[in-house]
């Protein structure tokens, strides 16, 4: 009989359940292959459980960048990971695996060691300290607490490897979910979207605060682009069921031409087989125009031309610029990935509608100009790694759970 073994993983947000769920999947295969019977705990979302993860709390929905949109949601974070702590010294887990959402993540860091001392931890999808640190105390958190770092970007890699941690570049997850991405002729007739119609699929929020932030924006960028360009439609993927009536209600007071979208089955498109709502919406469509995050790879590896644009509480922005001097030189993964502008950021205080709608006209009258980014998304491409990325990872992971000396890939940095 095999013994059982615990996984716990640690993540929150949209983006996070996504990853989540894809590292799942390849863990469940990687691990019938070396014949181990695993047990996957997890703080996640529905991608997760749907994966075959236990949920020990829901974390999808919490989840905010800033210092004052962080606040409603830090008696939640802390509550479930209250209850996870005590879940896990009654039942203590073989291997901690955890996943971006930097300040929760960085609790665990520091609970862990002291807690459930010699229980390894692999951070997967690291914060990225690397683009945009104002002081290096998450850095050292890291390196001092965790085993692994599997990196998802080259500089990521170079960053904590430099830093002293022992780093594996493993490449970018969603190599492995596009493999199978729709079409754009397959996507526009499942959409139904007419041949000659000009359509544009907006990415307003993953987030409770980007519909403060972001939607408004967007929409009355929109709303300009509407009036150049009468025959455009604009599709909407929900990122969770409960924004939908705030965006359908937006959508009538600016009278956009728009068609909300929402997966009927959420939990099937966690696997990489299934193309989601929002992939078909981003195939068929002739632009994006999105918020800053993991969709911006997902554009561009469908070769769609996008405008990013992000947003934050107006004195959150301040305090950012002005008191703590934040600046980062990207804050897209489309143009972290080879550190190059691939594609506009319009951040804050330039993120206006009027620009927004002038770079999306841009992108969609002028062809050399999409041509030009498109162009660029191939030199993208070729920096996030082959395709079998989740296997890697969850090879990393099972190899440390076995207690096996990893040995040195052509991917691997290490200071052993």
């Amino acid at each position: 009989m095999k013994h059982k073994r615990r996984i716990f993983i640690s993540t929150g947000e949209v983006s996070g359940d996504l990853q989540g769920a894809l590292l799942i999947e390849a863990l469940k295969r990687q691990g019938e292959a070396m014949a181990l019977d695993l047990e996957i705990l997890a703080l996640g979302g529905d991608r997760m459980a749907a994966a075959g993860a236990t949920l020990l709390g829901y974390t999808s929905a919490i989840g905010s960048m800033g210092i004052f949109e962080s606040l409603p949601y830090m008696l939640p974070t802390f509550k479930i990971q209250h209850q996870a702590k005590k879940y896990l010294k009654q039942h203590p887990p073989d291997l901690v695996v955890l996943i971006d959402y930097m300040a929760p993540n960085i609790a665990f860091c520091n609970y862990l060691p002291k807690h459930l001392p010699g229980v390894p931890i692999v951070y997967y999808i690291a914060p990225q300290e690397w683009v945009w640190s104002v002081s290096d105390y998450n850095t050292r958190r890291i390196i001092q607490a965790v085993d692994r770092i599997l990196a998802i970007f080259p500089e990521e890699a170079n960053y904590y490897y430099r830093q002293g941690g022992q780093v594996i570049w493993v490449g970018h997850p969603l190599i492995d979910r596009m493999q199978n991405s729709p079409t754009r002729e397959s996507a526009r007739a499942i959409l139904k979207i007419p041949p000659e119609q000009t359509a544009v699929v907006l990415f307003p929020a993953s987030r409770q605060q980007e519909l403060k932030y972001l939607m408004p924006t967007m929409f009355e960028a929109a709303q300009q682009i509407q009036a150049k360009i009468p025959q455009v439609h604009f599709w909407i993927p929900l990122a969770l069921e409960k924004y939908r009536q705030p965006i359908e209600q937006a959508l009538q007071r600016y009278g956009l031409n728009a068609t909300v979208l929402a997966d009927p089955s959420l939990p099937k498109a966690a696997s990489r087989n299934d193309a989601s709502v929002a992939l078909q919406a981003i195939a068929a469509a002739d632009l994006a125009i999105t918020k800053s995050g993991t969709v911006n790879l997902e554009i561009a590896l469908l070769n769609v031309p996008q405008v990013v644009l992000y947003k934050l509480n107006p004195l959150t922005g301040w305090i950012a610029h002005r008191l703590l001097k934040f600046s980062a030189p990207f804050v897209s993964p489309a143009n972290l990935v080879t550190m190059k502008p691939i594609v506009r950021e319009f951040l804050q205080f330039q993120a206006t509608p009027d620009a927004i709608a002038q770079e999306s006209l841009d992108l969609l009258l002028n062809s050399e100009y999409r041509r030009k980014m498109i162009a660029d998304y191939q030199e993208m491409r070729q920096a996030l790694g082959k395709v079998g990325v989740c296997d890697r990872a969850a090879q990393e992971i099972l190899r440390l759970l076995n207690e096996e000396t990893r040995e040195a890939g052509e991917i691997g940095y290490t200071n052993d």
